[in-house]
């Protein structure tokens, strides 16, 4: 029995290779980190094999949407990420990225990563932010976005007002240099400081000198809920403008009152497609939003660097402003939101617990509890969010557009991103989507929900060798049990890895191996691949 001596030979799964055609058995030979051949392999052919008898192969996932970016540094296992299949990381998302930074917008950056978690963040620029990954070693691939919250930080500070000349030229010539030096692309939250403040075109001019290197857009709106359909009005006028492709991150239709613009949402968003526009988008598999719990103070509250804006929640009369406002919520609103993580040992008896509930042990009105921790914390709080349709997250989810993304950072038990109390999707979005939504529910075949966490990120993002399976491709592979596959996080409990996910090849070498991560560092950069000839 002739032929070349693989690495690896995985024999006799059932192959699901990405492109959304059906299912085949097959034999897949690998070597040199690629996939060499997809068939029937003879004995003897094999340096090592893995037996998948009634386990499903498929490409490694790419989270489309992830905060991984110094999470990375912290938690360099990535086992939320890998235990759940995901073999791609694609980071920047929101408007906040590790790199390009610079001035006293990284300087406040550096000084929280090393006060939290004395992590030192030397880099400035993309390609020194690369270097460090790389020296660092990867459990995971990555791809960067450029923040525009970023950019706009590193340019001007937290300004509430429209770039000047010089400030937007400094930014279009930090983009330029990002993506010079492999970023896939830009992001921006435009719910978020400081871009919140940012005229359309600013973003427009950011987008179209990223356009012109082969990079897209990635877009947290400036609304998701009571202003959601003016949102997407805009962002897809800023991608009509600057002719770049668009990728409208976790969308969703926020807070009861908005839910019924899901069809006006959608016909929109169509509507672009059908002019043509390259829009689509991602969602994770879940009804609670997770974010700073800063997200509840009025946009007049966010101006300024974060000593200035911790001030402000002290300072007597904006005090009183902001008691004011946040005390005109309905009284219910604050049984919605959750304490995910604090930065101060005596606050983390309230990880885990809704704000109207840690008010109660603290003997506090919620509006005063929620200012009183934001200032002790400087703004470090994160929260989740109960306030979106099972109904509308289900309908979203079964666009022939919309892909998967986690919108979560990756972490590790051993490691200081081991405590707090995080969303479960940091835990379980990929294999939601394979258990409960796809065998379960029957929300979309197998072979589609595979081809939205695979072809379809990597041919939005340009990765032109991963997200198939096929000779020549990279080998990041998935093997799992389509019976038994399913996830355990939940938000009571979160630190719940998935069931089912038996084995996870990152460029050809295992990095889990009977559901345990083996230790390996196979992941490198993804680099943005220079466009034309």
């Amino acid at each position: 029995m002739g032929g070349r001596v693989y690495d690896l030979v995985v024999r006799g799964a059932r192959v699901v290779d990405g492109s959304g055609r059906p299912a085949f058995t097959a034999d897949l030979g690998i070597a040199d980190g690629r996939i060499a051949e997809i068939g029937r392999i003879g004995p003897g052919r094999a340096r090592r094999a893995i037996e998948a008898d009634g386990l499903v192969a498929t490409p490694g996932f790419i989270d489309i949407h992830s905060h991984s970016d110094y999470h990375l540094l912290l938690a360099p296992g990535a086992d939320s990420s890998l235990r759940q299949g995901v073999t791609t990381e694609i980071g920047g998302n929101c408007g906040y990225s590790a790199a390009p930074i610079w001035g006293a917008w990284r300087e406040e950056r550096v000084e929280s990563y090393r006060e939290v978690y004395g992590l030192d963040c030397p880099w400035q620029g993309v390609g020194e932010y690369f270097r460090h990954l790389e020296a660092a070693g990867l459990a995971v691939n990555f791809g960067l976005l450029l923040g525009h919250n970023t950019l706009r930080g590193s340019a001007m500070g937290g300004s509430a007002r429209a770039a000047r000349p010089e400030e937007l030229e400094a930014m279009e010539a930090a983009a330029r240099r990002g993506m010079g030096e492999g970023a896939l692309g830009l992001s921006t939250g435009l719910v978020y400081r400081p871009a919140c403040f940012a005229p359309p075109g600013e973003l427009a001019a950011l987008a179209g000198a990223v356009r012109e290197a082969g990079g897209l857009l990635a877009a947290h709106i400036r609304s998701e809920g009571d202003g959601l359909l003016e949102a997407l009005e805009e962002i897809i006028g800023i991608a009509r403008s600057a002719r770049i492709p668009l990728q409208i991150s976790h969308l969703k239709t926020s807070g009861e009152g908005n839910w019924a613009k899901l069809d006006s949402a959608l016909a929109l968003i169509e509507a672009a497609r059908a002019e043509g526009l390259a829009v689509t988008a991602d969602r994770y598999p879940y009804t609670a939003a997770n974010t700073g719990l800063d997200a509840v103070l009025p946009r007049w509250a966010l101006e300024g660097s974060r000593k200035e804006q911790v001030a402000r929640l002290r300072e007597p009369d904006a005090r009183a402003r902001l008691l004011a406002e946040l005390e005109a919520r309905p009284a219910a609103y604050w049984g919605t939101v959750m304490i995910a993580e604090v930065t101060l040992e005596p606050h983390r008896v309230y990880q885990g617990l809704s704000v109207d509930e840690a008010a109660a042990r603290a003997g506090q009105r919620p509006a005063v509890f929620v200012l009183d921790l934001l200032a002790a914390e400087e703004l470090r709080v994160e929260a989740i969010y109960f306030s979106m349709s099972e109904a509308n997250l289900r309908r979203i989810l079964s666009r022939e557009w919309v892909m998967i993304g986690s919108d979560s950072g990756c972490r590790s038990p051993d490691s200081p991103l081991g405590r707090g109390h995080p969303h479960p999707r940091t835990f379980g979005t990929f294999a939601r989507v394979l258990g409960a939504l796809a065998r379960e529910e029957r929300l979309f075949p197998l072979e589609v929900a595979i081809r939205k966490m695979t072809s379809d990120p990597a041919r939005k993002l340009g990765l032109v060798d991963r997200g198939c399976l096929g000779p020549g491709l990279a080998a990041d592979l998935v093997l799992f049990d389509p019976v038994a596959v399913r996830d355990r996080a939940t938000y009571e409990a979160p630190w719940q890895f998935p069931e089912g996910i038996h084995a996870v090849l990152v460029n050809g070498r295992v990095a889990v191996e009977a559901s345990t991560p083996t230790g390996v560092k196979a992941g490198g950069v993804l680099r943005r691949r220079p466009s034309g000839p």
